[in-house]
């Protein structure tokens, strides 16, 4: 028996949607189902359990104006972490965080290496920019670097154009997708707008952020191919603000954000209800605060996705997605414990009581 003591979590331990149990002790760490023999010092936790929660699209080390320094990225994870989020999919950042995996204090992280750009159609220290002739050699670049995923800018503002158009011609996408999966790495990309879309799902790209502009011809093609998205609400929430400061300048460009911005409900329910996977992100980062997992989790339900699969997208099925354990026997401990169920009132996830992280009290 290890010198550490155990942590027993009683009330209600929601391994799963449906399975609900008693209790659940921390050995060393790990999670386990039976009552360890000889235990001694035991602490105990009362409430409703659940894994660790998952943000899908966030980015440590990155601020408005790119890599910020790791003593602002520790905040970062800090903030992610007490607000109940225990692995991150950092869907692209400038600045190398791993010097966060020697921290058992801080969420676990899931890479997918540095934002990959055309040339001057992103945020300016954001990402790589680069030309279609060179966006095969940047893939494999990033799917070495990071943690299995690769991040892609599929659209942006074209100021020529006036408006948001697709960066990639699509025979550059389909040889960037096909080596990323090569490498062993899936392919997600940032899309705003309508144009990339059928392109990069042909070429088989794995998920989209944000998707606003999957229309209702363009459902049945994402379901068919099982890509995911991760809306991002809280951030497209800001569309009409940034629409406001580009009216004088690119007036069409702001009216397609605001008509983005009004149908965002239809679009996230229309893909839950046709089967497409739907995950809980916030794009922390950049703009953005950390710590809105929650309010994530909150917008789903308002668009009409169910209180038990808005939590299952931030939880269970968002680790399953990810490769990662939730409460099963034998993984590191990393859960949150509420005051009441979750399933029925998604809004007590903002206010945890307990934060568990390999197997210690975190907050």
């Amino acid at each position: 028996m290890s010198d550490e003591p155990v942590l027993h979590v009683k009330g209600r331990v929601l391994a799963g949607p449906d399975d609900v149990r008693d209790e659940l002790w921390i050995v060393g760490g790990r999670i386990s189902y039976d009552r360890p023999a000889g235990a001694r010092d035991v602490r105990t936790v009362t409430g409703w359990a659940l894994p660790g929660l998952v943000d899908a699209h966030c980015h440590v080390g990155l601020g408005a104006h790119g890599p910020v320094d790791r003593d602002v990225a520790e905040r970062q994870a800090l903030t992610d972490r007490d607000a109940g989020t225990l692995l991150i999919r950092d869907a692209g950042s400038p600045s190398d965080t791993r010097w966060t995996d020697d921290r058992e204090d801080l969420p676990k992280i899931i890479r997918a290496g540095r934002h990959i750009a055309r040339t001057r159609r992103y945020l300016r220290g954001y990402a790589w920019e680069v030309e279609p002739e060179d966006l095969v050699a940047y893939v494999a670049r990033e799917a070495r670097r990071g943690d299995g995923w690769v991040k892609l800018v599929g659209d942006w503002i074209d100021r020529d154009a006036g408006d948001l158009a697709a960066c990639w011609p699509r025979g550059a996408v389909e040889a960037a997708i096909a080596e990323a999966h090569r490498l062993g790495a899936r392919v997600t990309a940032h899309c705003f707008a309508e144009d990339s879309l059928r392109d990069l799902v042909e070429a088989g790209i794995d998920c989209v952020e944000h998707a606003t502009g999957l229309t209702d011809d363009l459902v049945p093609l994402f379901a068919s191919h099982r890509v995911a998205i991760v809306p991002t609400l809280v951030n497209i929430a800001t569309f009409p603000k940034l629409a406001a400061g580009g009216e004088t300048k690119y007036p069409r460009w702001s009216a397609h954000m605001r008509r983005l911005h009004e149908r965002r409900y239809d679009t996230v329910r229309n893909a839950h209800d046709a089967g497409i996977p739907v995950f809980v992100g916030t794009d922390a980062g950049g703009t953005l605060p950390h710590g809105l997992v929650a309010e994530e989790v909150a917008e789903l339900v308002a668009a009409g996705i169910p209180p038990v699969q808005a939590l299952a997208a931030a939880t269970w099925a968002a680790r399953a997605w990810l490769g990662r354990p939730g409460l099963d026997e034998g993984a590191a401990a990393d859960l949150v414990v509420y005051e009441r169920d979750p399933r029925t009132d998604v809004r007590v996830l903002g206010a945890p009581l307990r934060v568990v992280l390999n197997g210690r009290v975190v907050g």
